[in-house]
């Protein structure tokens, strides 16, 4: 800026200007590291307001979880003793074992104390049939039947509490945190179920399996309990949050909800929606098979003890727990989301098929088996991924609670597929070879979905 020829007044104007031009850089650094500061401590209180979020629900919602499939897929180990006792045929466990999920489709009651008292009383099938005046297959039916009606509530309420609380962005990790009890409770409950049904038999006189029901039924009715104390219903009612953070997180999952819309028939034209139904039934299918059938088809290879028998069915189920959390965590990094899940589900298909062929070589089916339950539940965090990113508008909300029901009927189709093969061919493990054929559907369905549709250059 030229300055001289000029007035006194000029010049002094000129040299303000002069200053406030040399200022104009150090203060606009300023205030951008003022920004950036409160940038960085509005990201430090929102990470801290969700850690509290996460520690005060996940914990609880991972051990519901385990009880939840605990309670659920039990019944494969009690039917090891259960059947001979109350003279009951194989058409009669597949039967009582797929009824579950008829009342876990039709109803949705989220009451874990009553699916406890439920589980425990499948334990009176004989004294409640005489009761009743009914006869114990139909009575095993009728309890297992209120089983899936007390449990059908409990995954689509689990979504919900997190959809009222946590954005998409932040639901993987959520998911990945109590889903991993899936696996884990399989492998905690193999073991526990044959320890109790070897070692208890016959106390205070109850049968093994009645001692099994027991045990493993009083979780559900404590954590009901526990439940009921310790979560609230909305961000308003968190007396663990401050003012600041329930306004945080209000607003996060508002900004979200305004474009949520619910729109079953937009559900039933997306291609999309059909072809996550097939892969989640298919996939599911297979896990249901495995789980309820898995303790007898060790038996059938020559195994008798009902601790062994538990133990060795926690191998696979120990694998898979790894595999799980590898693959995610592989996904996650490299942001591929389709091959993560159709490798995985053609590997299961293909070892179950085999496990079935080296069925009386127990190390080999083991192996085997273990590839394949790792293949089935390496798939499932990979595949939840898939709504967001296919679904959105008006067919996003109608088309998950869609995808959730049909998957849900797996429960049935996986109890029924191996015992009619088994009527067919006289031997269990002829159904394992179906099992196979349908996670090599999944895979195939799962290959029609467009990469550019299921993948992400971010990782999360």
């Amino acid at each position: 800026m030229a300055c001289d020829g000029v007035t006194a007044a000029a010049a002094n104007r000129c040299a303000q200007e002069r200053t406030a031009a040399t200022q104009q850089p150090e203060t606009e650094m300023a205030l951008s590291m003022q920004e950036a500061d409160v940038s960085d401590v509005a990201q430090d209180m929102e990470k801290a307001a969700y850690n509290k979020v996460f520690w005060r629900s996940v914990p609880l919602f991972f051990l519901c979880y385990m009880v939840s499939y605990l309670d659920r897929v039990n019944i494969g180990f009690a039917k090891l003793q259960m059947l001979d006792d109350l003279h009951l045929t194989d058409n009669v466990y597949a039967l009582g074992a797929s009824i579950l999920f008829w009342g876990y489709v039709l109803f949705e009651i989220p009451i874990m104390l009553t699916w406890g008292l439920v589980s425990i009383l499948l334990m009176y099938i004989e004294p409640l049939g005489q009761f009743f005046h009914i006869g114990s297959a139909t009575m095993f039916y009728v309890l297992r039947f209120l089983l899936g009606v007390c449990e059908a509530g409990f995954f689509p309420g689990i979504v919900l509490y997190l959809n009222s609380w946590f954005p998409s962005y932040r639901q993987s990790r959520v998911m990945a945190g109590f889903m991993v009890a899936l696996p884990l409770s399989l492998c905690i409950g193999g073991p526990v179920s044959g320890w109790v049904m070897q070692n208890m038999h016959e106390v205070f006189g109850f049968r093994g399996w009645q001692w099994m029901l027991i045990i493993e039924g009083l979780p559900a009715m404590v954590l009901g309990v526990v439940v009921l104390l310790t979560l609230t219903e909305s961000i308003d009612e968190a007396r663990w949050l401050s003012a600041a953070e329930k306004a945080l997180l209000k607003r996060n999952v508002s900004i979200e909800n305004v474009n949520k819309t619910h729109d079953f028939r937009g559900a039933l034209k997306s291609r999309g929606v059909w072809i996550l139904c097939g892969i989640l039934l298919t996939m599911l299918t297979g896990f249901y098979g495995l789980s309820f059938w898995l303790p007898s088809i060790i038996r059938a290879a020559g195994t008798t003890n009902a601790f062994h028998i538990g133990l060795l069915a926690a191998i696979p189920y120990v694998a898979a727990s790894i595999v799980m959390i590898a693959n995610s965590i592989h996904s996650n990094r490299t942001g591929e989301r389709r091959l993560h899940a159709a490798v995985p589900a053609l590997l299961a298909g293909i070892a179950l098929i085999l496990s079935a062929t080296f069925t009386h070589q127990i190390a080999v089916s083991i192996l085997l088996i273990s590839i394949a339950a790792s293949g089935i539940i390496g798939i499932m965090p990979i595949f939840w991924t898939f709504p967001g990113q296919l679904l959105s508008g008006s067919a996003a909300a109608a088309g998950l609670a869609m995808i959730n029901s049909v998957g849900s009927l797996s429960g049935i189709t996986g109890a029924l597929i191996t015992n009619v093969a088994k009527n067919i061919t006289g031997d269990v493990n002829s159904g394992t070879y179906v099992l196979g054929g349908c996670l090599l559907v999944c895979c195939g369905l799962i290959l029609t979905i467009p990469r550019a549709m299921v993948s992400t250059s971010q990782q999360n």
